[in-house]
């Protein structure tokens, strides 16, 4: 299956979702739901397993942002895990971490897209 620019602009929805819910955590808006965190279950990892993986599963860019991916969940797991803890400010401060790691991705993307355009 090729993939499109459309594929593409989903993954980055499926980022900004990501962020959006984890933000709504942290700002006491929802609870944290195990899921938001699984890499199986995140709706980017499932992107990335389902799509991007049949197609460019050999792509050095895919690798790695699966490996991006997986930090940002898991800083985003500790982050929630600060909160409850009582840590409002301080996991709410990691934010800035999160958008670094969405900024790299968002960066693999555009490469692994261009070079779709280009093969």
């Amino acid at each position: 299956m090729a993939l499109s620019s459309f594929d593409f602009q989903q993954a980055r929805v499926k980022q900004v979702l990501f962020k959006s819910r984890l933000r709504s955590v942290l700002y006491g808006v929802r609870e944290a739901e195990p899921e938001l965190f699984s890499l199986r279950e995140n709706p980017l990892g499932q992107w990335l397993q389902n799509s991007v993986k049949p197609a460019l599963g050999a792509q050095p860019e895919v690798r790695e942002i699966e490996r991006v991916l997986q930090q940002m969940l898991q800083t985003g797991q500790d982050l929630v895990g600060r909160y409850t803890r009582g840590h409002i400010e301080e996991s709410r401060a990691g934010l800035d971490q999160i958008n670094s790691y969405a900024d790299h991705i968002e960066s693999l993307l555009n490469r692994l897209e261009k070079g779709m355009a280009t093969a």
